[in-house]
């Protein structure tokens, strides 16, 4: 009996060897790249770390500061809240619209597609951040070519204090693709016979998208409202770009991370650029539950027959 019970758990145990095997690279991978240095950070921004000093514990002096006396940390913490809320919705709104267009069985579906993820691709490179602040600039395409059109000379965009976050914002809006992808394989999903259940009972295509589209689409909805948040609230590149790395003009693209990376690498205070990601991650993590408990309330995880 004991041969019996000994060699399905050593057969056992060799499965698991190879699995742990396999996910050996992996795991070595999350504790010295991602693990360890979040570890080390936790333990830095507790202290007074320049990068080319030792560090010196002060405890919670680096909160301290951040809560009640940086007001450039104030700063931009209200930019990227502006920046979210603009920015998460919008994106939002054009990726359902360009979704539900796709949805209608146009010819040369796959062509399309592939247009618009174009710029997902391509708009968190240097180089279209570049581009987007020579068009909105006071002498750029989109005054220069359109807004001359209509006899209406625009500001400099990305230049003017009202407007800079704004412009960003819709850089962020045009990168829709691959939200719009998920909405449209959400849509593919819903069964046509709703549709025609619908239409027998009277309802027309308002009706149909408040009543029945937008109720099934909510668990790709939440999805995707998660996704752009975290993405949104670790936005950088553009913010750098289009601001000279500065934030400015007035620090009115001075985003958090923009903030954080002058503090980390540019006045090499490490320890308080540590406690800024920390900081960020509650953040990040405060707004995701509000999203997740409000569901209960908005998101229909239903067949869709009731």
């Amino acid at each position: 009996m004991k041969k019996n019970a000994k060699a399905p758990s050593g057969k056992l145990w060799r499965q698991d060897r190879a699995a742990f095997l396999f996910l050996l690279p992996w795991l070595i991978g999350f504790i010295f790249l991602t693990f360890g240095p979040m570890v080390s950070s936790l333990y830095l921004s507790f202290t007074n770390y320049d990068m080319l000093l030792g560090a010196r514990w002060i405890g919670l002096d680096n909160f301290r500061i951040m809560f009640f006396e940086d007001q450039r940390y104030a700063a931009s913490l209200k930019v990227t809240l502006i920046y979210v809320l603009a920015s998460v919705p919008l994106k939002l709104l054009f990726a359902l619209a360009v979704a539900m267009l796709l949805n209608k069985g146009l010819r040369g579906l796959a062509f399309y597609r592939t247009v618009y993820y174009i710029p997902t691709l391509l708009g968190g490179s240097v180089a279209i951040a570049v581009l987007w602040k020579k068009m909105f600039s006071g002498n750029g395409v989109f005054n220069q070519a359109l807004l001359t059109l209509f006899g209406y000379q625009g500001p400099d965009w990305v230049s003017n204090p009202k407007y800079a976050i704004y412009s960003i914002v819709v850089l962020s809006a045009w990168q829709f693709g691959s939200t719009m992808i998920i909405f449209l394989a959400g849509l593919k999903q819903i069964p046509h016979e709703f549709y025609e259940a619908a239409r027998v009972d009277g309802a027309g295509r308002i009706r149909q998208f408040f009543n029945l589209t937008l109720p099934l689409l909510t668990p790709v909805l939440l999805f995707n409202i998660v996704i752009q948040m975290i993405t949104a609230f670790q936005a950088f590149t553009q913010a750098f770009i289009i601001s000279g790395g500065t934030g400015g003009p007035i620090d009115s693209t001075l985003f958090y991370t923009l903030y954080l990376y002058m503090k980390g690498f540019t006045l090499f205070e490490m320890g308080y650029a540590s406690a800024m990601a920390w900081v960020l991650l509650f953040i990040i993590g405060f707004f995701t539950a509000i999203v997740f408990v409000s569901s209960k309330y908005w998101v229909n995880y239903g067949d869709g027959g009731d």
